[in-house]
């Protein structure tokens, strides 16, 4: 990293040779452009995990803001992860952290981010986080990788919260194959349900939706334009039985889990047994329940930033950038449709490669302006590890007095 006295050198041979005379308080105001970090990722669930990650691996200093909250918390294990098929997903955020920390230019920590201020047309922003412990620290970054994922919006029908994640799941893919050859119920609006319904074809042969009151003319219509011209001829063919009593209560019979699983092997097969309850008639077995409910953003950090959405998901270009430029979205949070950890792996790192060659193109345009100039440094690795004491780091925006705009200088770096 440069010293300050490295970076002043920088600075006069700037004004030197575009003929932009050097304001006096250059020198003075230099403490106050220096970032702690060249990113700040949001999140520490596999998307900020993967942004972080790659930032880590070109050197770019970064800290990771973990709050704690995962949308796969409550499953058993996860899946069709190579390499670590069938393990917990806590295990894998921590063999994650203890590799990715072996890069000294970034950490992570938990906590809880409360407010992003960008600041000087967003060249850098101005983040707060709470702790547990319920102390404050302000950093400050170049860009913002939120990876904050989203919360899935359960009704409140008893028994259906308390047992979600194991044995009833929104994911074929994640936990489909535990449950395969078992009497299936598919819980949620009948136009929802009918490609759900072929998300599973292949693993449940004896199915039934139950719709809630929602199987009418009108959602009929829904699930033909969503999937197929006839969804109720599909239906018809594959068997799939459609119950549309209110569903009152949902209890467990039976955990699947098996204690004396093989933890060696990627898959074992699950066996949970759920009876279902109505507003009339009798109850209904079955031995695993998939989801079909919508979700809504985990924070509001980025209705906060005013960040463009699309059916409450963060609206992303292909490389991640949202409608509020130097921030990024990753993961379930954003507008791609994909929901999974390889899709929040990709995403982390297509926003971290893109984050870090825009850094090198902000310097290629500010070495050709002529029109004003902003530096956006990032504090050397060894006192960014001192964060933990939760200082705070406050940057002034400086206007030079022949500057027209702000042209963001990414971090210098001298061998």
């Amino acid at each position: 990293m440069l010293p300050k006295t490295t970076i002043l050198f920088t600075l006069h041979l700037f004004w030197s040779v575009t003929g932009v005379p050097m304001p006096p308080s250059a020198e003075r105001d230099m403490d106050a452009l220096v970032t702690d970090f060249d990113a700040l990722v949001v999140g520490g669930g596999p998307a900020g995990l993967a942004a972080l990650s790659a930032l880590g691996r070109v050197r770019r200093t970064a800290l990771l803001i973990d709050s704690g909250e995962y949308r796969n918390s409550p499953t058993r294990r996860i899946h069709d992860v190579a390499g670590f098929d069938g393990v917990t997903a806590a295990y894998f955020r921590w063999s994650a952290r203890q590799q990715i920390l072996h890069y000294k230019t970034v950490d992570a920590v938990n906590g809880t981010v409360t407010s992003i201020r960008p600041k000087a047309n967003n060249t850098y922003f101005i983040v707060t986080a709470e702790t547990a412990e319920g102390s404050t620290s302000t950093y400050t970054a170049r860009k913002i990788v939120i990876a904050t994922g989203v919360r899935d919006l359960l009704p409140h029908t008893p028994g259906l919260r308390e047992n979600f994640g194991k044995g009833i799941y929104w994911c074929p893919w994640c936990d489909g194959h535990e449950h395969a050859d078992q009497p299936m119920g598919i819980l949620g609006p009948f136009d929802k349900t009918v490609e759900a319904v072929a998300e599973v074809a292949n693993l449940n042969s004896d199915i039934i939706i139950f719709a809630n009151g929602t199987d009418t003319y009108e959602n009929r219509v829904r699930a033909d334009a969503a999937f197929a011209e006839n969804s109720s001829a599909y239906l018809e063919k594959r068997r799939v039985k459609v119950d549309n009593r209110t569903v009152t209560r949902i209890t467990r019979l039976r955990d699947g889990e098996d204690p004396d699983r093989d933890p060696s092997l990627p898959t074992s097969p699950e066996y949970d047994l759920f009876n279902i309850e109505f507003d009339t008639g009798s109850p209904v077995e079955r031995g695993v329940l998939l989801t079909a409910f919508t979700y809504e953003q985990r924070s509001s950090i980025g209705e906060k930033l005013g960040l463009e959405t699309k059916d409450d998901k963060l609206v992303v270009d292909e490389d991640m950038r949202t409608s509020v430029s130097g921030v990024y979205a990753v993961g379930d949070a954003n507008s791609d449709i994909r929901t999974n950890i390889l899709h929040a792996l990709h995403s982390g790192k297509s926003a971290a490669v893109h984050l870090h060659t825009e850094i090198e193109r902000e310097l290629s345009r500010s070495l050709t302006s002529t029109s004003g100039f902003r530096q956006g440094l990032s504090r050397p690795s060894e006192e960014r590890r001192n964060h933990g004491d939760g200082f705070s780091s406050k940057l002034n925006d400086v206007n030079f007095p022949d500057s027209g705009t702000q042209v963001a200088l990414s971090r210098l770096k001298i061998d």
